[in-house]
């Protein structure tokens, strides 16, 4: 018979007191997809994400122009190889009772730098030569290089010392230092967390389909949404006075993707006829009302890293002609493609359109849609020609690496396309032993015109976030990266049972 981990007896136990808790009390929220799995090692898709941000604590965060500041770490250079960290009155106590230390520092930064463990977290560390204990509080990290941005690679959530020892099943029993715990996971779309400072239980649930999200909160159901609406049902919601609507601009990076291994969109000529063939103005115009701001890079303009310095790939449906005629297409043997998307009708409605611009200059395109998982496993496995995609919660230039480095290919990286520019590579070898802001930041700016040019990516926007949230609702607040810290604060307001019901249940 199998022994329970004491790890998991405290889970047991909030299960236990869970059970009489009164519907009314729970904060629903609805979720266009359901994460993966929790093992913040592991994690690649944008759900687990931003929940592993509320069960987690991190060494640093960001501020507005997405630089580092503390998080529960504050930090010293002492030399240009050396950075001691020290955790802070923030380090809050894991949910088995143990405060986070620099054991748990040191031994959640060892694994994920591990190659035997294949983290895709390793990539952006592999500067960190050794880490070591200089007291309970205090870890030194040595470089192997020289980087004035490092302390904002110390973004890992870290986990307790003594379960990662254990190999502990943190994809399905999270055990975190953050403002939330896992409550109970009792079936892949809905998941229970539990604020840890007041015990209110806040319920997750995946509802796909974006019109059955919407009623189910005009109904009462669930009773905040956020993202993954369409104009009209926004607009919808706007309508009706029982709902609050948020809305603000947003850092998350929509783009379309390119196998550059396959014959036609390896083809620098078709992936410019692409750029130039889809209007983007009118999208977002026309049928995103607004809610969006045209991209040319991976990072918006208030980032430290954002350029207005680049040309923009204007629509422009003769050169997209002329360009798809240069690579030996054109009138009686057009260029057919397949397109990969999202099964949300949202996304296959703008991919949609963007189908029928591209067949406008000659571009037959198999729009296929599919779940969230069969796709994201499509689109690691570079199984596609192209693709639409966001990125969600970039701070670092270390994406650029992630993301385009020759060398970054899946488990290890996000390079999906498998694109390779030796310049490109250069210039990021450069901009990491940069030992100067100022000249790092020059570099990342000639990487980001390269890809322009290249167009691995062809950018399409920045999304807005919107949340709406029924009228029990409080306090809650939409932040620009559209993750859900806004819970850590959020509040139900309770109404009093009315009279004659209590009556008929005191008879």
């Amino acid at each position: 018979m199998k022994r329970w981990s004491h790890a998991i007896l405290p889970t047991l136990l909030l299960l236990l007191t869970a059970c009489g808790e009164p519907a009314d009390r729970i904060l629903r929220m609805g979720l266009a997809s359901a994460p993966l799995n929790l093992d913040p090692r592991y994690t690649v898709d944008a759900t687990a994400e931003r929940i592993n941000r509320l069960l987690y604590q991190r060494l640093i965060e960001f501020d507005a122009r997405s630089m580092p500041t503390p998080g529960i770490a504050d930090w010293q250079r002492l030399t240009s190889r050396h950075y001691r960290i020290r955790l802070n009155a923030r380090a809050g106590p894991f949910m088995h009772g143990r405060r986070v230390d620099a054991d748990d520092v040191i031994a959640t930064y060892r694994y994920v730098l591990d190659p035997d463990k294949v983290s895709p977290r390793r990539t952006t560390l592999t500067l960190i030569e050794s880490i070591s204990k200089v007291d309970a509080l205090t870890v030194d990290f040595h470089l192997s290089r020289t980087d004035p941005l490092f302390p904002a690679y110390l973004t890992l959530d870290i986990l307790p010392a003594d379960l990662l020892a254990k190999s502990h099943d943190f994809a399905r029993l999270p055990v975190g230092s953050g403002p939330f715990v896992l409550h109970a996971w009792p079936e892949p779309g809905k998941l229970l967390l539990q604020r840890r400072n007041d015990r209110q239980l806040i319920e997750l649930l995946e509802v796909k389909n974006p019109t059955v999200r919407v009623l189910k909160l005009l109904r009462g159901e669930i009773d905040l949404l956020q993202n993954d609406l369409s104009p009209e049902l926004i607009g919808y919601l706007a309508s009706k006075s029982s709902i609050e609507l948020q809305r603000r601009f947003g850092s998350n990076y929509t783009y379309i993707g390119f196998n550059l291994q396959d014959p036609h969109t390896g083809d620098p000529r078709v992936r410019r006829a692409i750029a130039h063939a889809i209007d983007r103005q009118a999208i977002i115009d026309r049928v995103m009302a607004g809610a969006a701001r045209r991209a040319e890079a991976l990072f918006p303009p208030e980032h430290w890293l954002g350029s207005g310095q680049l040309t923009a790939h204007g629509y422009d449906p003769a050169t997209a002609r002329r360009l798809l005629s240069e690579a030996g297409f054109g009138a009686g043997n057009p260029l057919r493609l397949v397109y990969k998307t999202s099964s949300d009708p949202y996304r296959i409605r703008l991919a949609t359109i963007i189908q029928s611009q591209l067949k406008a200059v000659g571009i037959e395109v198999d729009l296929r849609s599919y779940d969230w998982g069969t796709l994201f496993g499509d689109i690691k496995a570079g199984n596609f020609q192209l693709y639409s995609l966001s990125w969600v919660g970039l701070r670092t230039p270390d994406s650029f690496r992630y993301i385009f480095a020759s060398d970054s290919l899946p488990p290890m990286g996000a390079n999906r396309g498998r694109y390779a520019n030796s310049l490109v590579d250069d210039l990021l070898r450069r901009a990491e032993a940069a030992g100067a802001l100022p000249k790092q930041a020059v570099l990342y700016q000639r990487i980001q015109q390269q890809l322009h040019e290249d167009l691995p990516y062809v950018s399409l926007w920045y999304e807005g976030q919107v949340s709406a949230q029924g009228e029990r609702v409080r306090g809650y607040r939409l932040m620009a990266d559209g993750n859900y810290d806004g819970l850590a604060q959020v509040s139900l307001y309770q109404t009093e049972e009315p009279q004659d019901a209590r009556s008929a249940v005191a008879h």
